[in-house]
């Protein structure tokens, strides 16, 4: 049995910036050969970006998201770059661009010409829009893709303008949302024997997640807010309280406590030591703890403040009740045991950067599991084996393609 779930599948990689090296990330991580194929003339934008000494291989960013995958550097506009592509594309499974929907074209390679190469080959192609429609040759980024799918809109402060995410959260989510087509597709040509060409929105996979949204208004008649008090993390459905983050022992700590119902109260207040204001009748039900949560919020804090967020996170999750600790990035990285026992930071060695933590997948397949097998590429790392190995040309041939700036 294959060790990985995608072992013997070849993808072709011209993704850039995330969202599509999320995608190919994925699928690498579970065992796909990923070629990808660059050009230091125009280069991803993530190598260069917060790079250590300027170096194109020692952007963080970049490697986090490039592990497990080959590189190989490539002149596709050349002319023998161009039939190195052709070639490469005929010995390989799948090819996943997140460029503007008229580059591939331009460069001769749309679905129908990617058909012509290899019959039953799966073409993904993540762009902001779609290669469709009126707007298919504009361009988006992670934050005008919240924007457009209305995603900025729902998030921020009760009151205020809308905020967006801070982050391209879009660009991982579209990524996500590609590997999942992707094994669809292969699952499909397993079965019929059939490539397909999969054309994914940013935008709309966006939408999706503004369900909740739409289906209130669909079936209540109500508008979207922003709502409860600041930080604006009350629930209005459903109305529960207490449901908020409080201040905690220590500078700048915090907790977030969630109550569903009586039950849950009953185990909050025996948790607390039961002190004389949960006696308060306000407070019986969950209907009085909504009406009053300014005065319930203020009174939990005096407990919460006399505690670390991680005490206040075990004492009550050890009593039944939803509770967590707020954690900053360095907490996470250095300190937490749950993600150090999961091994969420896994280690490896990389040529530039030295041992350096990667993310884990979040999921764990108990037959066909991802692994961590390599670092990220060096640019044009694997050129001789994907030029020499996978194409068949000679060590001669590869040092006139070389002189030729082909490769």
């Amino acid at each position: 049995m294959r060790k990985h779930a995608l072992e013997g599948i070849r993808v072709v990689d011209f993704s850039w910036i995330v969202a599509g090296p999320t995608c190919t990330r994925i699928l690498a991580d579970f065992g796909a050969e990923v070629i990808r194929v660059e050009f230091e003339y125009s280069m991803d934008y993530i190598r260069g970006a917060y790079a250590a000494g300027g170096s194109p291989n020692a952007s963080g960013m970049f490697n986090n998201l490039n592990r497990n995958k080959l590189s190989a550097t490539l002149n596709v506009l050349h002319p023998r770059g161009t039939e190195l592509i052709h070639d490469l594309i005929s010995a390989s499974d799948i090819v996943v661009e997140n460029f503007s929907a008229s580059v591939l074209e331009r460069w001769g390679l749309d679905y129908e010409a990617q058909r012509s190469i290899r019959p039953d080959v799966i073409y993904l192609s993540l762009s902001g829009f779609g290669h469709t429609g009126r707007d298919r040759d504009y361009v988006t980024w992670g934050p005008t893709a919240q924007a457009l799918s209305g995603l900025t809109y729902m998030s921020g402060l009760p009151g205020e303008e809308p905020a967006g995410w801070g982050f391209s959260y879009m660009d991982h989510t579209a990524g996500y949302y590609g590997a999942m087509a992707c094994v669809t597709a292969l699952h499909h040509r397993n079965r019929t024997g059939e490539g397909q060409w999969i054309d994914l929105s940013q935008v709309e996979s966006g939408i999706a997640l503004t369900g909740t949204a739409i289906l209130d208004k669909t079936v209540n008649g109500r508008p979207f807010r922003r709502e409860g008090n600041p930080p604006g993390n009350r629930s209005p459905h459903p109305r529960v309280a207490p449901h908020n983050t409080y201040q905690c022992k220590g500078e700048d700590q915090w907790c977030a406590i969630t109550v569903f119902d009586d039950e849950q109260w009953a185990a909050f207040v025996e948790a607390i030591g039961s002190p004389e204001w949960t006696a308060n009748p306000r407070f019986e039900t969950n209907e009085g703890r909504y009406d009053n949560q300014d005065e319930l919020d203020e009174l939990i804090e005096t407990w919460t403040s006399c505690h670390t967020p991680h005490e206040v996170f075990h004492k009550l999750q050890s009593a039944g009740v939803i509770a967590g600790a707020v954690q900053s990035p360095k907490i996470k990285v250095d300190e937490d045991p749950q993600l150090k026992h999961r091994n969420f930071l896994p280690e490896i060695e990389h040529a530039e950067l030295g041992k350096a933590k990667f993310e884990a997948e979040p999921m764990r397949l108990s037959r066909s599991p991802w692994e961590l097998r390599r670092a990220s590429p060096l640019m044009g790392e694997h050129s001789d084996y994907v030029f020499g190995e996978i194409l068949g040309l000679d060590s001669e041939e590869i040092g006139e393609l070389m002189v030729e700036g082909v490769i």
